[in-house]
């Protein structure tokens, strides 16, 4: 497939300049617009990749295969194609809630073109593992979720939105997730939402050798703080930073906080550092 097609295909977009360049991976439900309040300043001098997944978006919905975007390694492809026909290396490949995880089988699948992972409010299984793991849901729980997108689905998307976004978001941003999940095909929202909701990637994490940062929010309705220390404590070269918010999506919410700790991680002295950012 060509460069041509590939970006088509998943509406990439390249804008910005600098030597440094950052890809942006949206989460579930999202599409790349949601990127831009923390990407409208780091493109001044960072090169910025964005781009919405099959399905997603204004990506070709004519591409979208059940059979492929039924795993979390289907949405993966679509990056490291992205990543081979741009001909990308040296990437920070910064991803949200899902994204991070697809963003590190990405990254392990192409080592020579990421160098540096950024995970924002990160979740490798969603569903309880008594007593060793904490995921935040039982199994029935995500089902019934599941299964009013069946029912009803504007009335899932106007449940979730406020959900995820947490009690303190605006009212816009609430709305435009909500917006978001609502001009999703139903059946490519619940192929990605059964990928997203139940599929288990701790066993990966202590495999990733790339340098990691795990941006956790302090309240997060779906990925705990258990959650993100889990994630950091077992990659091995992952640093823990718990921001005093609250939501799920906190490159919207609080993105001058995310801009800020994406910059100090990538700072030449915490580069040549091993210790956490502290």
């Amino acid at each position: 497939m060509d460069e041509c097609t590939i970006r088509q295909r998943n509406n990439v977009k390249v804008f910005g300049s600098g030597e440094r360049t950052l890809m942006f991976a949206h989460g579930f439900g999202c599409d790349q617009t949601m990127w831009r309040y923390v990407t409208d300043s780091l493109q001044r001098d960072h090169t910025i990749i964005t781009f919405d997944y099959v399905g997603s978006g204004h990506s070709d919905l004519s591409a979208f295969s059940t059979h492929r975007y039924a795993t979390l390694e289907g949405y993966a492809t679509d990056i490291t194609e992205i990543l081979d026909a741009l001909e990308l290396d040296n990437v920070t490949l910064v991803g949200h809630s899902v994204s991070s995880v697809i963003g590190m089988i990405a990254a392990m699948k192409s080592p020579d073109r990421v160098n540096h992972l950024v995970m924002v409010c990160p979740s490798p299984y969603y569903l309880n593992d008594l007593p060793e793991y904490e995921g935040g849901f039982e199994r029935e729980d995500l089902e019934e979720l599941i299964d009013l997108m069946d029912k009803n689905y504007i009335g899932w998307a106007n449940y979730l939105a406020p959900l995820v976004m947490g009690g303190g978001a605006d009212t816009h941003m609430v709305e435009e997730l909500s917006g978001s999940f609502c001009s999703t095909d139903p059946l490519v929202a619940k192929t990605f939402a059964k990928a997203t909701f139940f599929s288990d990637h701790r066993s990966l994490l202590p495999n990733c050798q790339i340098p990691t940062l795990v941006l956790q929010s302090k309240i997060d309705s779906l990925a705990s703080v258990k959650v993100g220390e889990y994630v950091s404590r077992k990659l091995p070269k992952g640093l823990l930073r718990i921001l005093d918010t609250e939501g799920h999506c906190i490159h919207m919410t609080n993105h001058d906080e995310v801009e800020a700790e994406i910059r100090a991680f990538l700072s030449p002295k915490q580069a040549a550092s091993d210790t956490p950012l502290s």
